[in-house]
């Protein structure tokens, strides 16, 4: 997932950054507990003065914090930590793709976080509390943003292709089918503006969809099954038809030229969870405020967000525990939706007005916190692995690239990213 936050004055949203760090344990100071976490990039917990509020509500604490920029860098590292038991923050970040490995493997290093004072299961949606538990129904991962998907679209361009504008009508057009989506890109070819393509990668295209499957690259047994689950089947034959039918822009996602694009206009739509909108907003710049707008997806789907975890080597599991739960709790997830941008994935917090009334200025006045509440609420819960983001990696990166920028027929760069994905999964 890539991310970054920025402040959303009633709803701006974004991703680019991560959250990370593993930092030395727990230590007494003036009489005062300190707590540390660890987190990737710039996570948004300390940006958005959260813990300042929880220390002035628990003088007796204190928290520091420690930051990796990158998350590629951050979880090997935390790997390491949490095999050995020591180098290990008193709390720490997981980012989605690593969440199944995370429980899989390390559940037994973590404490209980279903069980900690002040945790409502009812509060979270089922999905997210799913990724965070593990096989033996332990709940080691507190879940704190997510990213539920919708599709942005330039409404200038619809409408001198003939389409309708209205984010209502725009949603009915594909409203339960990816296909109905295709099907609105060759609609736009026939009558799109010269040099403006429908969507902006088949790449993008292809993980919306899988994103929106319960089931993906594993079974409920753990075993690997994309190469014959026909949910998978499905999204790389679809998101081919738009590249071998010139619908896409033919970029790879977060690039310079993806990110040019956007100030160009050279696409009308993309696959946006609700971080993206703050990514768009600085990209597309001033000259995008108002012909962007956001319907619902053709089907709920998710795309990113990131959970927090408490490890047993530390010497303050309690009160780590405490502040675990206290700032994944409906009231903070909805401060830092108001502040940083993070969609809850508490959906206690969707009925909570700095939610629920949000709306973004430069997506035509978009009632972003409805429009994401019903996606997320509709997200299935989905099978994870310990090697999504490797699979998913692959099948975008060296399989459709191939047919989106290179030409290569859909078979072909499908057998080259199952290769690939074989060898790494080997290893």
């Amino acid at each position: 997932m890539r991310r970054t936050r920025i402040p959303l004055a009633v709803a701006a949203v974004l991703a680019t950054a991560l959250p990370a760090g593993c930092a030395a344990g727990p230590a007494e100071r003036d009489g005062r507990t300190t707590l540390t976490i660890g987190v990737f990039g710039a996570f948004g917990l300390k940006e958005a003065g959260l813990y300042d509020t929880y220390m002035r509500l628990h003088p007796g604490i204190v928290v520091r914090q420690t930051s990796i920029e990158r998350n590629e860098n951050y979880y090997p590292q935390l790997l390491t930590h949490l095999v050995s038991d020591s180098g290990l923050a008193d709390v720490q970040a997981v980012e989605v793709n690593n969440i199944a490995e995370v429980t899989t493997t390390q559940g037994h290093r973590l404490e209980d976080l279903g069980a900690a004072p002040g945790v409502d299961k009812r509060a979270f949606l089922p999905w997210k509390w799913a990724q965070g538990t593990d096989r033996n129904g332990r709940t080691v991962a507190l879940g704190t943003d997510i990213g539920p998907q919708a599709v942005c679209y330039r409404k200038d361009l619809f409408a001198r292709a003939g389409l309708p504008t209205d984010r209502a009508a725009v949603g009915r057009l594909w409203a339960g089918d990816w296909k109905k989506y295709l099907d609105v890109g060759r609609r736009f070819k026939a009558a799109a503006p010269e040099g403006v393509a429908f969507v902006d990668s088949a790449a993008g295209v292809m993980a919306a969809i899988t994103g929106s499957s319960p089931l993906r690259f594993y079974d409920t047994e753990g075993e690997v099954v994309y190469k014959d689950n026909p949910a998978v089947k499905r999204a790389w034959d679809l998101a081919a038809a738009f590249a071998t039918g010139g619908l896409t822009a033919r970029l790879q996602q977060f690039t310079p030229a993806w990110d040019q694009a956007y100030a160009n206009g050279r696409f009308a739509t993309v696959s946006c969870p609700a971080w993206m909108l703050g990514y768009i907003q600085d990209k597309a710049g001033p000259g995008g405020r108002g012909a962007w707008d956001v319907a619902a997806a053709p089907r709920p789907g998710n795309w990113g967000g990131s959970f927090l975890v408490v490890p047993s080597a530390g010497k303050h599991r309690a009160e780590a525990a405490k502040l675990a739960a206290w700032l994944t709790a409906p009231a903070q997830q909805a401060t830092l939706f108001a502040r940083r941008g993070s969609f809850p994935s508490a959906s206690a917090a969707y009925a909570l007005p700095v939610v629920s009334g949000a709306r973004h200025a430069y997506f035509g006045d978009a009632p972003v916190g409805a429009i994401f509440a019903a996606a997320a609420r509709g997200v299935p819960v989905a099978v994870t692995g310990p090697k999504d983001a490797v699979i998913a990696q692959n099948l975008a990166d060296i399989g459709m690239l191939q047919v989106d920028q290179k030409g290569r027929a859909p078979r072909a760069g499908w057998d080259a990213a199952v290769k690939t994905i074989d060898n790494a999964l080997d290893r």
